[in-house]
């Protein structure tokens, strides 16, 4: 497919691209909130700068979009046509840069919750699953562990 725009402006356009305060995040953090939940956003002082802690249940949350963190099965982590050696590097250095961070904090004494994109966008109806994982032990845990099918 060819690109609609030059590339000084694909580069403007997705330089401009937020990872703070999107959608889905926004769309959790009033769940959250909605419940009675407590928590601290974007804590630079915590490896990967977590979305969303809650230090009660010393919880790092992350909201992971399923196209640049590469969901696992997710029909929104497709790969681009062009550009393909380019676009695999960077998703595998996203991929990995996650796995730190993940170590980093687990050995901080952290647990880690993912919650991905896709969930957000097709699962508000079963927020609460992923709530239980607030509450248990789990060191580390992903919502929804399989992907929604898109409607």
């Amino acid at each position: 497919m060819i690109d609609h725009v030059d590339s000084q402006t694909r580069s403007r356009i997705m330089a401009s691209v937020g990872g703070k305060h999107t959608g889905p995040e926004m769309a959790l953090r009033r769940y959250l909130h909605g419940r009675g939940y407590r928590f601290r956003l974007h804590r630079k002082d915590l490896p990967g700068t977590p979305d969303l802690v809650l230090p009660k249940y010393r919880l790092a949350i992350f909201v992971h979009g399923c196209y640049w963190h590469r969901h696992p099965g997710c029909a929104y982590a497709s790969m681009p046509k062009s550009n393909v050696d380019f676009w695999n590097a960077k998703f595998e250095r996203n991929i990995e840069r996650d796995r730190q961070q993940r170590r980093e904090l687990v050995e901080a004494g952290w647990r880690i919750l993912i919650v991905w994109q896709c969930g957000l966008r097709f699962c508000q109806d079963r927020l609460e699953e992923m709530e239980t994982v607030i509450g248990n032990d789990a060191i580390s845990d992903e919502w929804p562990r399989v992907p929604p099918k898109r409607r």
